[in-house]
């Protein structure tokens, strides 16, 4: 919302009233209070006009500190509000004739109580921001709109992120963002997953605790500043101190709450049916048998929209025509070792049964007159649940229980961003602060039933839509994007928003939604897709098996679905880590270096978990650039080594792409590539790139979230010591480029040269290809061919495919077979590769 004309003037009819200076000051048990006339008073007869705006100022946890802004205090108090967490006690104040200060933890609020107006935020002896001279105001326009603003000063090289899931540039500079859910795609600046938070990589981040619509200036309108608006009496933020990003998060999930942990199976490959697809239980059998015939780990089938019959989305019964025997079809999956997920929206179409059962018991939205909402967008005369009713939430969650003791265990919770503000709640809350807040009652209706059902560490749900404090009920995913390079790049941009923004897991489709994907843009989405928190197959109006394409496809389906089952010990800790800590799975650069400016605007890499870098491939070429912060950086998939700080430019082949082990990271990889929720620590490889000085950590857990073995590494000189407490298993060490040794069941130390086998002098750095790229393969080195035996290492990954599966993994690929009925949705599945 943008106020100004210029430097100097308003918009036309737009009329602003600032604080002028610090009149008086209160303070109580952990409160401060300041009263700001907007004029200056030089007479008793100054003090008999307003307006003045309150600031209170109290620390709801230490390094957060909260300001709430008042201008007319008795209003009515309508829901809803978002769930604070907050600690008693948290906060010291001072004032003297000079200032007034509230401190929490490192972080103080300072207000000047002499000169013009001035509000800081100050840590470790410096100010982070501040709020000076016509900043903080009442902005009321034309029609009668009455606004508050807030305006702080962006410092010099601050980088702003975070805001939700957004597909744009991930840096937030320049932009102009409005808090308010949107069906919009992908390819727009309309967001599913709004959340008014943001944070800097200048030691502090700010969340506005408002649920309706927030509005935006990230040095936009005033551009050494970042403007944040409301319609409304009182605006409520939280400055929330780091330093670092990490700290940032980690308090404002704390303060927002923090995410699920998802179950160890939702991990693992999700194959869906396609949204309008033509299928039924034979179509279903013939994915899943054409993916154990390839060898292909499957984990969770889904089931799109048309489970249930056209026009009656949602009655949560399956269609009869398709699925006769939707308990038998349930059954034979599941015996099948699969978990099934199933579509659903928080919406009634007119013709289901349930929409004469919800409008008799009150369970649907209505109009002020008393009348349901409804309209034919979507669903013919479709109504929305009023989740803010108790007996709603338990009717809607009722139905989902009974699919549950069918067989069903997760859901697909789609939509719940287009809601209406010309309704009435059953709960009085406000239309307008209902609009972003609906989907967070949706959600956790779905996440709660699943837990009440099955078990908290069994609940997991796959949503679209969400906001502040809807982390804490993952899945989330990335909506509808085109079948395009640029959208799987845009789809990255806001999987990084998001994870900045206090979520935790994230995925996308593979392949896009919108049209069919070419074979070469499915085969580097797969990559990109399997190196991602969660990974489904899924499309619009073409299904999305891999045969369909061509049979690299199968092989690198079946290459990185393996390799992402390998890596789930170290991706169930990060994962740990997310729901302990708020630092999400897959990470921004700028989250894991954010001393490295280089990091401050990359947005087509990302760390997987705190040890891996993952830049994915763009072009049907292989070409790729990415960034290589200080350090000696091993590419997991060929053994190869990339020195640190630099630029590589690299080719890869389809079956690779620039996936780089950190200086001194050890990494567990499984011995089980077949299921994501196995026992881990049985046969467990340590794997060590570039062994460190300092003792290495890696705690291996169990499907269940719990610690079932700790393991230390440290290099002494020439020596690798490695010794495990918790565990009977075996397991075994492996230097990259090095030695390895294995330890028999009960051995709890191993010792090891931890010298890597590189065939080239120590200290020796290879010759470049490209910016930073890689030089040719020096004679005798070796690489660790799938993640397992050695082999004697390919050719470099500038030139050729980085990596090759051994043969074994290249087995097992029977002819294509196409569903039943044949392929008729689109050019590109008329005559498929390879069938």
């Amino acid at each position: 919302m943008k106020f100004s004309d210029g430097y100097w003037r308003l918009r036309e009819g737009v009329s602003a009233a600032h604080p002028f200076e610090v009149l008086d000051v209160e303070t109580g048990p952990g409160t401060l209070t300041v009263h700001a006339p907007t004029h200056p008073i030089r007479h008793r007869g100054d003090l008999l006009k307003g307006p003045a705006l309150t600031v209170t100022c109290t620390a709801p946890m230490p390094g957060v500190i909260a300001i709430r802004i008042t201008h007319f205090a008795g209003g009515v108090e309508r829901g809803p509000s978002f769930e604070i967490a907050r600690r008693a006690g948290t906060a010291e104040v001072r004032c003297d004739a000079e200032e007034a200060r509230l401190t929490s933890g490192a972080l103080s609020v300072r207000f000047a109580r002499t000169g013009p107006w001035r509000m800081d935020l100050e840590a470790a002896g410096r100010t982070l921001t501040s709020s000076g001279v016509k900043d903080m105001g009442i902005m009321e326009t034309a029609d009668g709109r009455h606004y508050l603003r807030e305006r702080l000063t962006l410092r010099v090289g601050t980088s702003v992120y975070g805001l939700g899931e957004r597909f744009g540039p991930l840096m937030r500079n320049g932009q102009a963002v409005d808090i308010w859910n949107a069906d919009g795609g992908t390819a727009t600046e309309q967001a599913y997953k709004n959340v008014p938070f943001f944070l800097t990589d200048a030691g502090y981040g700010v969340f506005v605790d408002h649920p309706g619509r927030v509005s935006f200036e990230v040095g936009s309108e005033a551009v050494s500043r970042i403007q944040f608006s409301v319609r409304d009496q009182e605006l409520t933020y939280y400055v929330i101190h780091g330093p670092g990003p990490k700290e940032i998060l980690r308090r404002y999930t704390a303060l927002t709450g923090r995410p699920a942990l998802p179950p160890a199976w939702s991990f693992g490959l999700w194959l869906s049916t396609s949204f309008t697809t033509s299928y039924d239980e034979e179509t279903v059998t013939a994915f899943v048998d054409g993916m154990a015939e390839r060898a292909l780990p499957l984990s969770v089938f889904h089931f799109d929209c048309f489970w249930m019959r056209e026009y009656q989305w949602c009655d949560f019964t399956w269609d009869p025509r398709v699925f006769p025997d939707p308990e038998g079809m349930l059954r034979r999956l599941r015996e099948r070792g699969l978990r099934i997920s199933v579509w659903i929206n928080p919406y009634i179409g007119q013709r289901s049964p349930l929409f004469a059962e919800g409008k008799a018991a009150g369970h649907l939205l209505k109009r002020p007159d008393g009348s349901v909402w409804q309209w034919d967008l979507w669903q013919p005369g479709m109504a929305l649940v009023d989740f803010t009713s108790p007996a709603a939430r338990a009717w809607y969650a009722a139905k989902l229980t009974a699919l549950l003791d069918m067989g069903v265990d997760c859901f697909k919770t789609d939509f719940g961003e287009r809601v209406p503000t010309d309704v009435v709640y059953a709960d009085g809350s406000d239309p307008e602060r209902m609009h972003n807040y609906y989907t967070h009652l949706y959600n956790r209706t779905v996440h709660e039933a699943l837990s009440e059902r099955r078990g908290e560490r069994e609940a997991v749900v796959f949503a679209r839509s969400a906001t502040a404090g809807g982390q804490r009920f993952p899945v989330h995913w990335g909506g509808d994007c085109e079948s395009t390079y640029e959208a799987m790049a845009e789809s990255l941009r806001g999987g990084l928003s998001l994870g900045l923004s206090g979520f935790g897991f994230w995925s996308h489709d593979i392949g896009g939604f919108e049209g069919t994907p070419d074979p070469a843009l499915f085969k580097r989405w797969i990559a990109f897709g399997l190196l991602s928190s969660h990974s489904r197959l899924h499309g619009s109006s073409s299904y999305r098996v891999p045969w369909l394409f061509d049979e690299e496809a199968v092989e690198g389906l079946r290459l990185f679905t393996r390799l992402k089952l390998r890596l789930m010990p170290y991706l169930y800790e990060a994962a740990r880590q997310a729901h302990t800590e708020g630092v999400p799975l897959m990470r921004a650069m700028v989250l894991e270096f954010p001393g490295d400016p280089a990091c401050a605007g990359l947005e087509r890499q990302y760390m997987l978990g705190g040890d891996l870098l993952v830049a994915p491939v763009f072009d049907d070429e292989g070409e790729v650039r990415y960034y290589v912060p200080e350090g000696v950086w091993t590419h997991v998939l060929s053994g190869r080594t990339v020195h640190g700080p630099r630029w590589a430019h690299e080719t890869h082949g389809f079956l690779s792409l620039p996936l780089l082990a950190r200086p001194g990271a050890v990494i567990p990889f499984g011995a089980a590539d077949d299921r994501p929720d196995a026992d881990w620590v049985d046969g467990v490889t340590l794997r060590v790139y570039e062994p460190a000085a300092e003792p290495v950590t890696v705690r291996v857990p169990r499907p269940d979230g719990t610690t079932a073995a700790t393991f230390t590494v440290v290099r002494d000189g020439a020596v690798l010591r490695a010794e495990a407490t918790g565990t009977s298993a075996p397991w075994r060490v492996e230097v990259a480029g090095g030695p390895s040794a294995d330890a028999a069941a009960g051995t709890p130390v191993l010792t090891r040269p931890a010298r890597r086998r590189t065939g080239r002098a120590p200290g020796l750095t290879p010759a470049s290809k490209g910016p930073g790229g890689p030089g040719p393969t020096p004679p005798g080195a070796w690489r660790k061919a799938d993640y397992g035996a050695q082999t004697p290492r390919g050719p470099d990954p500038g030139q050729t495919p980085a990596f090759t599966p051994r043969e074994g993994l290249a087995q097992g690929k029977p002819g294509v077979q196409h569903p039943p009925g044949g392929l008729t949705q689109g050019t590109a599945f008329n005559n498929p590769l390879g069938a």
